[in-house]
């Protein structure tokens, strides 16, 4: 039986999501890949069962988190049950819904009726009755927003989800996504958007729009699907993603120029006294305009690397006029 670390709380940031009541940690743990059957059992419940010892009291998943889609979720429900049962009340859970689930018209996208079967689905995947934020995945282009905020609205007066957050929108959507929510009363929780030293979309006004909102932020990617980590100071790797047939990071993506930059990069980060990894990550929290930033971990030795991070999360302009350097080289 697992029992949590008596510390657990002791080292690990916590920071108020915009305007509401809830604090997530610095780091969350997102399940987008390593959680499914092409995995150990144990070494998915050992990565979740040393996150929350970390103080990582916050699991991300989604619908379709697999492979297959919903693995994830089942996954987790399959922990919850073994080892975090006692801990419900610790634990913020967040699922989104918006990407391909099923076939034919019902099975995707942002209508009233994908998203709020979608929601019944992962609940009863993970053997819960509510999750803490439930997420539009994707805006919609043939959906009014009306109805996808109504079904996030609803979610919430079901007691399915406690707070409702948006993913991939832009800040002209988002500021849309909240006055609707807000007219309804719903308050928009958070945004999740791509971002990374190498991925600056949202600082062209996605980050003022939701300072301005006071809505919070947790950022995916920020290791850009490895490339932020010493895997790649040499080139490709055998048995990395970029060798591999995954759609989310190509082996064209790994060019000379950029391998260079990894290595200035990397540099700078070893005179911090960081990895590589760890500075990607401490850079993304810096000033504390993000909320969190979501890792992955293939392993407890991964995820401890990462939680490292926290504890150096500033910098000084010399550091941040380098780094920029280097990426706009």
């Amino acid at each position: 039986m697992y029992t949590a670390h008596p510390d657990r709380y002791a080292d690990m940031p916590y920071r108020r999501t915009g305007r509401s009541g809830l604090k997530l940690p610095a780091l969350s743990l997102g399940l987008w890949h390593n959680f499914g059957p092409d995995r150990p059992v144990e070494t998915q419940r050992a990565i979740l069962r040393r996150a929350f010892d970390l103080g990582v009291t916050h699991f991300d998943l989604a619908n379709n988190y697999g492979p297959p889609p919903g693995a994830a979720e089942s996954a987790l429900g399959d922990a919850l049950k073994a080892d975090f049962a006692p801990y419900r009340d610790e634990l913020v859970i967040s699922t989104k819904a918006g990407y391909l689930m099923w076939p034919g018209p019902y099975g995707e996208w942002g209508s009233r009726k994908y998203l709020l079967s979608s929601l019944d689905q992962s609940l009863a995947r993970m053997g819960l009755d509510y999750v803490d934020i439930f997420y539009s995945h994707r805006p919609d282009p043939e959906t009014p927003f009306e109805e996808t905020m109504g079904a996030l609205h609803s979610a919430v007066q079901q007691g399915k989800a406690l707070y409702v957050g948006v993913s991939n929108y832009s800040p002209e959507e988002t500021r849309e996504a909240a006055r609707i929510l807000g007219e309804l009363g719903t308050p928009l929780l958070i945004h999740q958007p791509r971002y990374s030293m190498l991925d600056r979309r949202p600082e062209d006004g996605l980050l003022d729009t939701l300072d301005e909102l006071r809505v919070g932020s947790i950022a995916y990617s920020p290791l850009e699907q490895g490339l932020l980590t010493s895997r790649y100071l040499d080139g490709i790797p055998e048995g990395s993603r970029a060798a591999s047939d995954s759609p989310f990071l190509s082996a064209d993506t790994v060019t000379e120029d950029l391998v260079g930059q990894l290595r200035a990069l990397a540099e700078i980060a070893e005179a911090r006294g960081q990895s590589l990894a760890q500075m990607a990550l401490a850079w993304v929290l810096r000033g504390g305009r993000v909320t969190s930033a979501l890792i992955g971990a293939s392993s407890t030795q991964q995820l401890e690397d990462s939680v490292t991070a926290t504890r150096a999360l500033d910098f000084d302009e010399e550091e941040l006029a380098r780094i920029d350097a280097v990426i706009k080289a």
